[in-house]
């Protein structure tokens, strides 16, 4: 624990050498700013060289085979709507179902009785502070 805390005379000579020597910081820095971004600027050019490529390489078979291609994108994409769609609707009509049961049996529909008539007390309760009743009554009680 000693170890750990520093006095004030420690704190400031820190402090004063680090403002001796600004310029060693500023290089460090500096140093290190062009080095990650001259990285990042190399991958960036592999980058686009890769992808100029591999356009080259792609547009005469994209070109070749258009006749074929264009309607089987549309076809797979035609037909993973309709099953997203299918799979969407069957999900809602399994909740309407699901709802209309528990509506019918009364299982769910006490709940939701029960859940109102208590947010409805409560609001009344707050409306005409009530809330604060239980709370004055105690209070008066140990006064007394």
């Amino acid at each position: 624990m000693a170890n750990q805390t520093r006095t004030h005379h420690e704190i400031i000579s820190r402090d004063s050498r680090t403002r001796d020597h600004p310029k060693a910081r500023q290089m460090v820095k500096a140093a290190t700013a062009v080095t990650a971004g001259g990285s990042l600027l190399v991958l960036s050019g592999l980058t686009l060289a890769g992808t100029v490529i591999a356009l080259t390489v792609a547009t005469p078979l994209l070109v070749i085979f258009s006749p074929v291609l264009v309607p089987a994108v549309i076809t797979v994409v035609l037909i993973i709507t309709g099953f997203l769609a299918s799979g969407g609707f069957g999900i809602a009509a399994i909740t309407a179902f699901s709802w209309l049961y528990r509506h019918l049996t009364g299982s769910g529909s006490e709940r939701l009785e029960n859940a109102r008539m208590k947010l409805g007390s409560r609001s009344q309760d707050t409306k005409y502070g009530q809330h604060n009743t239980g709370v004055q009554h105690h209070q008066q009680q140990q006064a007394s």
